[in-house]
């Protein structure tokens, strides 16, 4: 006996039928009870010509083309010069839309996430007629944590846009690739083999992006921070995904690879302190000495140039040290990020001038040198 085996093969917008005989042991095909025969369309015929004209899968500008013409070389002529370039004008453009949609919604994502607005918050208060809480007023701590959120939501935005763009126009290329006829099987297996080389010998590479993106989303420390990382100390100057730029106090520029950095030391977040140790004589009476040096700082801090930056009142730590030649008393001011140090040379020289006026001594080392002349003079006794 003999029955047809259906074949099918889907091209753009048309599916090809035909029938293959085949030769089968005799089956009982009368329908089952309860079951009802589905009918089918009757099998097309194979267009041969369209297969040979526009290939096994024909872009549909060429086969309208053969269809409307008859001619297999006008119609791989506008399939090559008109419909492939077409298709890839449409990927292209595709891609650069969803690139341009996808970082904006990343953006907003990232906004949203890292910096909060509390102007909402306030808006929501003014409409009930509601005086907000204090911790929704602005003020100057509030406004530099918002600056620092701000440039640290920009970083992060930055660095997943590139992700996004790398996807978004790996995956056109792939689809432009196949668009022109090549073969992505092998191309994608190549690739693959190469990945997994290029994955071993970049494992320095991946560590130290890795590490860059948890600085980043971590806020261990942001553009204009002063840090200290190990080997190298200074001013941020750039957060890249693979590396961090530092300038030191001297100028030198440091380009530090992310993955080897063990610890960070941020001495400019949010707040610093200015930290003074001033040693005094042991006959001197300590807690003049402490009042005197309170006072010096008292009047700094309240002087126009300096009044800005502090963020609280002088703290007499008191007798931090029983030195070898003196009584080391220790102070801090806290100030703004950055101006610890600027502030530490003023209340050393105001702390010096006022001691000196009230006649309290700074130790130093001093040294005293005996000489001994043991030689007997000529002629003496």
């Amino acid at each position: 006996m003999t029955v047809t085996r259906r074949i099918e093969r889907s091209g753009y917008g048309r599916t090809v039928l035909g029938t293959l005989p085949t030769a089968v042991e005799a089956v009982d095909l009368r329908p089952v009870a309860g079951h009802h025969p589905v009918e089918q369309s009757a099998p097309a015929e194979i267009d041969a010509s369209l297969v040979d004209a526009c290939g096994d899968e024909p872009g549909w500008l060429c086969e309208w083309v053969f269809e409307g013409t008859d001619n297999d070389t006008l119609a791989q002529l506008v399939d090559w010069f008109v419909g492939r370039p077409l298709m890839i004008l449409i990927i292209l453009s595709v891609a650069w839309a969803a690139r341009r949609i996808a970082r904006r919604a990343a953006d907003r994502a990232v906004h949203q996430i890292v910096v909060r607005d509390r102007s909402a918050g306030l808006r929501q208060f003014e409409r009930l007629g509601i005086e907000p809480p204090s911790i929704l007023a602005d003020n100057e701590q509030d406004l530099d944590r918002a600056a620092r959120a701000e440039a640290r939501a920009k970083s992060i935005s930055a660095v997943l846009g590139s992700g996004i763009s790398v996807t978004i126009w790996t995956v056109a290329l792939f689809m432009v690739v196949d668009q022109l006829g090549i073969q992505l099987g092998p191309l994608i297996a190549s690739a693959g083999i190469a990945g997994i080389a290029l994955g071993f010998g970049a494992q320095t590479l991946v560590k130290d992006c890795i590490s860059g993106l948890f600085i980043l989303l971590e806020d261990q420390y942001g553009i204009g921070d002063v840090v200290d990382l190990g080997e190298a100390t200074g001013v941020v100057e750039e957060i890249a995904l693979r590396t961090s730029v530092l300038r030191s106090v001297d100028g030198t520029v440091w380009h530090v690879p992310n993955g080897e950095i063990v610890r960070v030391g941020n001495m400019s977040q949010l707040w610093s302190v200015a930290l003074i140790d001033v040693d005094v004589a042991y006959d001197v009476d300590i807690e003049l000495a402490e009042s005197v040096i309170l006072e010096a700082a008292n009047q700094l801090v309240a002087e126009p140039e300096w009044a800005p930056d502090i963020v609280d009142d002088p703290t007499l730590l008191g007798v931090e040290r029983l030195g070898a030649d003196g009584v080391t008393i220790r102070m801090i001011v806290k100030c703004s990020p950055g101006t610890q140090w600027s502030l530490q040379r003023k209340l050393r020289q105001r702390v010096k001038t006022a001691l000196d006026a009230r006649g309290i001594e700074i130790p130093f080392p001093q040294r005293t040198l005996w000489i001994r002349n043991d030689r007997t003079e000529p002629g003496g006794d």
